[in-house]
């Protein structure tokens, strides 16, 4: 038992190097991935908001559907009867991966110092479907738990086949025409298939809406949350279930640890309240904040090692540290 929440980031890191603390799960939302430049779909300006449905590949009723809800490109009877909508909005975000366009951040850098410094990280919980928590070299995939997939894998949506992820990007490239580009707009996307079933429902391993979650995340839940003494949650809204149940599914000893720029999960039971018995709120932004806290827990120079490997944002913020330490 952890007892009273901490009160600030270099009582967190007491807490966290404490015999007392044995395990830690983490669960991430879009915000971990902010300072990797990485697209967003959702927010006004993102992916979905600058949507134009007459560039996409689909019948006049389709780019209706599209036109009056954007997040029709990902639901399942969509790509089922038509797959070119979720491939050309995707085609960056897909091609990108491959050519490791975006690096981790110091968000998620945490969770592999965590690991490899402490061996107490039971879980990262990743809302996020960019891949970069699997980006991460020093955190085995067995610590990591997709929970909407990842862009990083590809299979056929119907009969489950894996498929290597660089022949997809290969047919990604060469059949699935580019709506971002104006002068790739007269050449016309042609079908992926499945080598197995030949449907033309090959794609990354994201969990389409109207999906089940992978069933890994219910067996690591079970499996992991009775035993966990501290669950970090950062960069997630918590409104999007079931990863949100994590929060309170969680047993009443755990200390809740939220680090976001503003109080997310009052709805589901996080207390934000000065007498709070088991939870933390570390106000900010997700990469300052685990930043502040690798520097209580002593392990900057362990950073500072993978600075090449940062995103320009994410260095800068580490240089700026290590600058105001040596001075």
């Amino acid at each position: 038992m952890i007892g009273i929440p901490p009160t600030d980031l270099a009582s967190l890191a007491r807490i966290i190097l404490s015999s007392q603390c044995k395990s830690i799960a983490i669960l991430t939302g879009a915000g971990v991935s902010v300072a990797s430049g990485i697209p967003d779909f959702r927010s006004p300006g993102g992916m979905y908001d600058s949507l134009r449905p007459e560039l996409i590949t689909a019948t006049p009723y389709q780019r209706q559907l599209m036109e009056a809800d954007p997040t029709y490109v990902v639901e399942k009877n969509m790509f089922l009867q038509n797959s070119f909508p979720y491939l050309e909005v995707r085609r960056p975000f897909i091609l990108g991966t491959r050519k490791k366009k975006w690096k981790p951040t110091i968000a998620h850098r945490f969770a592999e110092l965590l690991h490899t410094k402490t061996s107490k990280l039971t879980r990262v919980y990743t809302q996020n479907i960019d891949g970069l928590t699997e980006a991460c070299n020093n955190l085995p995939p067995d610590k990591i738990v997709a929970v909407h997939g990842t862009i990083c894998k590809a299979s056929c949506e119907v009969c489950g086949t894996k498929v290597d992820f660089d022949e997809f990007c290969n047919d990604v490239e060469i059949n699935i025409k580019d709506i971002y580009n104006l002068d790739d707009q007269d050449k016309e996307s042609k079908p992926i298939c499945c080598k197995s079933c030949n449907r033309a429902t090959v794609k990354p391993t994201t969990v389409l809406f109207g999906s089940s979650l992978p069933q890994e995340f219910f067996e690591r839940a079970s499996q992991d949350l009775p035993q966990v003494d501290v669950l970090i949650i950062a960069g997630t809204s918590l409104v999007v279930s079931p990863a949100n149940s994590l929060v309170y599914n969680v047993p009443d000893t755990t200390l809740r640890v939220i680090i976001n720029n503003e109080p997310v999960g009052s709805e589901l039971g996080i207390d934000y309240s000065s007498t709070s018995k088991r939870d933390f709120f570390a106000e900010g932004n997700c990469d300052e904040v685990f930043l502040d806290l690798i520097e209580e827990l002593g392990w900057l120079k362990d950073l500072e090692n993978c600075i090449d490997e940062l995103p320009e944002s994410s260095a800068t913020l580490l240089r700026d540290k290590l600058d105001s330490e040596g001075s």
